[in-house]
């Protein structure tokens, strides 16, 4: 799309619209192009600056872009964790034991959610028992 800044016989400005420099044309011979206030049909185009994009605003557009998708990536992480804890049973430090304990069939299979050492983490992987860190959002860390 083009944008040009016209005006009309009577010094009315405005802005007009076309997809080509060639449709500005045929309108303007075919009577079409009217001005909004007064409808004269004697309309110009004026100077106007043009819009350059620029490195800079290139670089500005993907910040824009990237800090609204890392936005919604942290609104969907939050989301998900919210459906585990509110979906698990909070176990606290005991999760390594109620892990085992429901791996070995000496508890009932339910989601559980607590802490755990890495050393923990890693005997538990060890032992072909699965489990995930729930993630630590930035605001978490607050």
């Amino acid at each position: 799309m083009i944008k040009y800044s016209l005006s009309c016989e009577n010094a009315h400005t405005f802005e007009g619209w076309f997809s080509t420099s060639a449709e500005f044309d045929r309108q303007m011979q075919s009577g079409f192009l009217t001005c909004p206030a007064c409808h004269s049909a004697s309309i110009s185009k004026t100077l106007m600056a043009p819009s350059v994009s620029t490195a800079r605003k290139k670089e500005e557009k993907r910040e824009m872009v990237m800090d609204l998708a890392r936005q919604e990536m942290i609104a969907k992480v939050k989301e998900a964790v919210a459906a585990i804890k509110a979906s698990a049973e909070d176990v606290g430090e005991k999760f390594p034991e109620e892990a085992r304990k429901i791996h070995y069939g000496e508890a009932d299979a339910r989601g559980i959610i607590g802490q755990a050492s890495l050393g923990e983490v890693k005997d538990l992987l060890d032992e072909g028992i699965e489990v995930a860190p729930l993630p630590v959002l930035p605001e978490d860390a607050n």
